[in-house]
């Protein structure tokens, strides 16, 4: 094999969690191949380099194999070198903390411990 879709590519060394879901990241921008904005059929070959952001992260991958079938997580390395540097998954790991800390309590519909407090604090004497 001398060339591989690129969203079959992203999709098999698990990048992206489905192939449509890298064609749609293709599609958004977020999908470079060497230094370009690429489309979801844009051929990859050894020794490209990828640049793909996922949700809090840019990853930039080195192409060292091709496949068009989804491999497994310890056969990862086989297929790409991972040439993130360290500061990118610095920053994921405090947005992902901030997310944490910054998380808003008692938003959406009460709880049935929330309605039985609630109902506490209206009528504690009719109760009884």
């Amino acid at each position: 094999m001398e060339h591989a879709r690129l969203d079959k590519w992203l999709w098999a060394v698990r990048i992206y969690k489905t192939r449509s879901d890298a064609a749609e990241a293709c599609r958004g921008s977020a999908v470079r191949l060497n230094e370009t904005i690429a489309k979801p059929s844009a051929k990859v070959r050894i020794g490209n380099t990828v640049v793909a952001r996922t949700r809090a992260l840019t990853r930039t991958l080195h192409v060292t194999g091709l496949t068009e079938k989804r491999v497994g997580a310890a056969l990862v390395p086989d297929f790409l070198e991972d040439k993130t540097p360290e500061s990118e998954y610095e920053k994921a790991r405090e947005k992902q903390a901030n997310a944490r800390v910054f998380s808003h309590k008692g938003s959406g519909r009460p709880t049935k411990k929330d309605r039985r407090d609630i109902e506490k604090l209206i009528a504690p004497d009719e109760l009884d």
